[in-house]
């Protein structure tokens, strides 16, 4: 069975040591060694983590994300390398399932916040494993966007969503919309048909979490 969070991981440490901790990311406002950080936090602290999805919890999450990243560099990505198994998203049982599309994307805010990036040739396994994760994320994240929205990634699956009105289509490889469901609309390359007013609200839109 392909083990693509582990692919993912490996490359994104690989990547993170070659760029080094001060390097810029696509999510805004970090760092390549806040990026780091955040990932252990994610899988090593627990107390913490939920601060990723509560907003009560995120200032306590922020400052221990901190004192995370005061450490030194190579020993924080040897943290993201090799996860805990007692982790409970980066255990053998959860490790694809939860990792896949995070480390994916992780790995794209370092590759595509450096000059002359290129979309990589992503196995077909990738992007169908991509797909079943950004399909869900669709229909949370654009349940309410004022159109009759069509999302289509050719090859692997379309669906529907959005409140009604004029038609709108979002279309592009799995991959490419994993990062713009996630939030990473300035650098994912798809197309959007549709509406011009539309397509730029929803290009503007907060995604993600």
């Amino acid at each position: 069975m392909p083990r693509y969070a582990r692919a993912e991981r490996e490359a994104l440490a690989d990547l993170l040591l070659t760029v080094g901790p001060d390097a810029p990311t696509v999510a805004e406002g970090w760092s390549t060694r806040d990026l780091a950080a955040h990932l252990v936090v994610r899988e090593r602290r627990p107390d913490a983590a939920g601060g990723l999805a509560l907003p009560p919890l995120r200032g306590y999450a922020e400052r221990v994300r901190r004192r995370v990243a005061a450490r030194p560099f190579p020993e924080l990505v040897a943290l993201v390398r090799r996860p805990p198994v007692w982790s409970p998203v980066s255990n053998p049982l959860t490790d694809e399932l939860a990792n896949a599309m995070e480390f994916f994307i992780h790995h794209e805010d370092v590759r595509r916040a450096r000059p002359g990036w290129l979309p990589r040739d992503l196995p077909a396994g990738l992007q169908s494993a991509l797909w079943r994760r950004a399909a869900p994320l669709a229909r949370l994240a654009l349940r309410r966007f004022p159109a009759d929205l069509y999302v289509q990634a050719p090859g692997f699956g379309q669906l529907s969503v959005g409140r009604g009105g004029a038609p709108l289509r979002l279309v592009g490889s799995p991959g490419e919309l994993a990062l713009f469901l996630s939030g990473r609309q300035r650098v994912s390359r798809v197309q959007l048909d549709g509406p011009a007013t539309s397509a730029q609200r929803l290009r503007a839109a907060s995604l993600g979490f």
